[in-house]
């Protein structure tokens, strides 16, 4: 018996539970994860990744173990898997703080 893919076995479920799933995944992911489940989570493989980005697959491995980069090779990692990168300040006195100043770097 060959494995089913999980996007395959998620379509055979009623519509209410893929979106139930759906709501799942985001709220879990929204709370905290590395980048290979963060990728992983949005269904995307490294070769996928490093498609977008114009590397290697290796250089993804790598990207996703390492403890300190660039913001901008984070914000073009985010964004090869579809999403957007937000820096955020929190402080216990006061509210939290979008920081903006690396916008401009995106707009390169």
């Amino acid at each position: 018996m060959m494995a089913k893919k999980w996007r395959d076995y998620l379509s055979t479920l009623p519509e209410d539970q893929q979106k139930e799933i759906a709501d799942l995944t985001s709220t879990l992911i929204r709370r905290e994860a590395t980048l290979q489940k963060l990728r992983e989570a949005r269904e995307r493989s490294q070769v996928e990744i490093a498609q977008k980005l114009g590397v290697n697959q290796a250089a993804v491995s790598k990207m996703e173990r390492r403890a300190d980069m660039y913001i901008s090779t984070l914000r073009k990692l985010i964004e090869a898997m579809g999403g957007e990168l937000e820096i955020i300040a929190r402080f216990p006195d006061q509210r939290e703080v979008r920081i903006t100043q690396f916008n401009k770097m995106a707009a390169k």
